[in-house]
């Protein structure tokens, strides 16, 4: 819950044991909350009921595997559920990158 992290009473403990506290502002490149909607997507996709890998090497690839269908086949609620290719490609605004 983020209003514990903005409490007096953690404050005070912060100033107490020498800890800076440093929070980002919502809609700033410090906000978090993209990167971990990314990642929760990511975890219950990719690891499902598995509890681990057989080696590094097949998680890296599966995370791989994932990420290249996350980018050009899997549907997105904001861009109309069409993959963000899809989207891109048919964007009149959007630069097609080098």
């Amino acid at each position: 819950e983020s209003a514990v992290y903005t409490s007096a009473a953690f404050n005070s403990c912060c100033q107490v044991l020498g800890v800076t506290q440093s929070m980002g502002a919502v809609g700033t490149s410090a906000d978090n909350a993209m990167a971990e909607s990314f990642n929760a997507t990511m975890k219950r996709e990719v690891l499902r009921d598995r509890k681990v890998f057989a080696n590094p090497l097949q998680c890296r690839q599966e995370v791989f595997r994932w990420c290249i269908r996350y980018n050009t086949r899997r549907r997105h609620s904001w861009c109309g559920q069409i993959p963000p290719d899809v989207f891109e490609s048919r964007s009149t605004t959007l630069n097609k990158a080098a």
